[in-house]
């Protein structure tokens, strides 16, 4: 039994020993269990104790009220407790310990304050939502050295039955880190971060491509909306022509418009340089400039929201109600994999920062290796003669 288990099973606390004055509060011992014994108050209300010696000092530890607690269950409680101070546990350890173990929501909130301020302002809003819905009451009165990896795998599982397998994969890495520094701080040993080895759930990889015929839909709804919503209609057709994310575009400034370009000064993956074509110049062209530290894409309330209500409407128009926003952006790299474009470039143009992220758009380009691959066979196959090969009859 921890530490843990005993404060929600009786209220723990360190007695004097018991004097003996007659008229004042005695107690009872039990002749089957040492120790074990009723203490009898002066006011008449009766307490189940144990009596042992821990440390060299004799000790009367108080397990319950008897008008709450039944002698068997009290017994239970003690026969537990003689066995861990037989085994070198003193019950007194967890009030010693939280003096300086902090609990999880202790800890937490030290984390919170140290970590939140290095984190972009849109993974702050994100990670604040999963702290909110996921992580506050995750472990609540357990001290931060109690969680131990059957606890991580567990509250893992209920995650991911609540909210799904995705929710508890990025809960799960915030909890991770945090415990990483729980070890770095010296809270929990090295190496024991719970949350270690815990698997993640098996991520679906969604990712939809527009047809021809798709592509001519979603214009058609772009030109139909564009005159009574014509900055969300913008947006959407960068995002379309660009292959940007959607933050990269919402949170754009004109001083990062510089001429066939965008220089953003912050993105997923850090700083980086979108070309733009004539088209995607031509949307920014159409625009009223503003100061350089001002918004390309002003919104008066939240602009995330925006553009997604102005997405589900406008795929509805489109007929492509399977359709989210961010696969315009798969869309425009399926688009360049089929232009025979390199991974490399494909990924310099979407911002990746490792090849092995673009690698996912090489089957897009099977009709040309085919096409290569083809050529490259008859080639050799009329250079071997093997026209006349048997398998040709």
């Amino acid at each position: 039994m921890t530490g843990y288990d005993l404060k929600h099973i009786l209220a723990e606390e360190l007695a004097r020993v018991v004097p003996g004055e007659a008229g004042k509060r005695r107690t009872r011992f039990d002749y089957v269990l040492p120790g074990f014994g009723e203490r009898i108050h002066r006011s008449g209300r009766k307490s189940y104790v144990l009596q042992r010696t821990i440390g060299g000092k004799q000790r009367l530890i108080t397990i319950g009220d008897a008008a709450i607690l039944t002698e068997r269950i009290a017994k239970d409680v003690a026969r537990r407790l003689i066995l861990r101070i037989e085994l070198g546990q003193n019950p007194a350890d967890k009030k010693k310990r939280g003096t300086k173990t902090p609990t999880y929501a202790a800890f937490l909130q030290s984390y919170w304050d140290v970590a939140a301020p290095t984190w972009k302002k849109s993974t702050r809003e994100i990670q604040d939502i999963y702290r909110r819905t996921h992580l506050d009451h995750a472990f609540a009165g357990k001290f931060i050295d109690e969680i131990d990896h059957a606890d991580a795998v567990r509250w893992h599982a209920e995650v991911t039955r609540s909210a799904g397998p995705g929710a508890a994969n990025r809960a799960m890495e915030i909890l991770k880190a945090m415990f990483a520094k729980a070890e770095a701080w010296g809270y929990i040993p090295e190496h024991s971060n719970p949350f270690r080895g815990v698997k993640k759930n098996r991520g679906r990889k969604i990712e939809r491509f527009l047809s021809d015929a798709e592509m001519a839909r979603l214009g058609k709804a772009l030109v139909d909306r564009r005159a009574d919503q014509p900055v969300e209609a913008a947006v959407v057709t960068l995002l379309t022509l660009t292959g940007c994310r959607r933050g990269e575009i919402l949170n754009l400034t004109w001083g990062e418009v510089q001429g066939r370009k965008l220089k953003l000064t912050d993105s997923k993956t850090g700083p980086r340089i979108v070309w733009l074509g004539q088209e995607a110049r031509a949307v920014l062209d159409g625009l009223p400039r503003g100061k350089k530290d001002e918004l390309v894409f002003p919104f008066k309330g939240q602009s995330v929201s925006a553009i997604d209500w102005f997405w589900r409407k406008l795929r509805r128009d489109a007929g492509l109600d399977d359709v989210r926003l961010h696969d315009l952006r798969h869309n425009y790299a399926s688009l360049a994999a089929r232009s025979s474009e390199t991974l490399p470039m494909i990924g310099s143009l979407l911002g990746h920062r490792q090849v092995s992220t673009t690698a996912r758009y090489a089957h897009l380009d099977d009709t040309s290796l085919l096409e290569a691959a083809t050529e490259i066979g008859d080639e050799i196959a009329c250079r071997l003669a093997l026209s006349e090969a048997p398998w040709r009859q």
